[in-house]
């Protein structure tokens, strides 16, 4: 179905709609058919919590934030951030959403490091660099998410291949002072 989708909607749209797919799995409880009005109230809720997410400015490349929906009311959010303040902003764009009884803010900041700085610049050259990449490079927001910590890589986020999945890795792993790789990426 999605391979259909992203023939007929282009491939600016399809980290979009995997984003929507993988949330409806994150947001749908255990047990729903999708029948009762209860699903279409978390969907509209994920819906809008996402859409918040992404709004935020300093939202970038080299963040991470996801979120779990529990008790139809109750927000998780986790990933990690460079800026301390993308972490409040995050939990206040989303306790504002009416429907939100509470936010419970497991994202994690990342810890102040130049050497982590010249491994996320590094990296990210390396990877938007490669032939072919720029499509993920020009959009708004890149759909390949790169984490450093103490040296270590983690690649998340969607990519149109598995060849795209294998040279980001193939990238990140040629970068100078990289501890390691853990490649995230999910094909879409």
């Amino acid at each position: 179905m999605i391979k259909v989708l992203s023939r007929r909607l282009g491939w600016v749209r399809v980290p979009i709609l995997l984003f929507s797919v993988a949330a409806i799995g994150m947001v749908a409880p255990p047990g729903a058919t999708g029948a009762g009005n209860s699903s279409k109230k978390l969907l509209s809720l994920g819906d809008k919590v996402r859409h918040e997410l992404v709004m935020l400015p300093y939202f970038g490349v080299f963040d991470n934030i996801g979120f779990d929906i529990q008790d139809a009311n109750t927000v998780v959010l986790s990933g990690q951030v460079l800026r301390p303040m993308l972490k409040s902003d995050a939990e206040s764009a989303v306790r504002r959403i009416q429907g939100v009884n509470r936010v419970v803010n497991q994202i994690e900041v990342l810890p102040v490091s130049r050497f982590d700085d010249l491994i996320r610049l590094a990296t990210y050259r390396a990877i938007f660099s490669r032939p072919g990449f720029e499509k993920y490079a020009l959009q708004a927001i890149s759909p390949i998410r790169i984490i450093v910590k103490n040296g270590n890589i983690t690649l998340d986020g969607v990519v149109g291949s598995q060849f795209d999945k294998v040279i980001a890795a193939m990238a990140a792993r040629s970068v100078f002072g990289v501890f390691s790789v853990t490649d995230n990426l999910k094909v879409g």
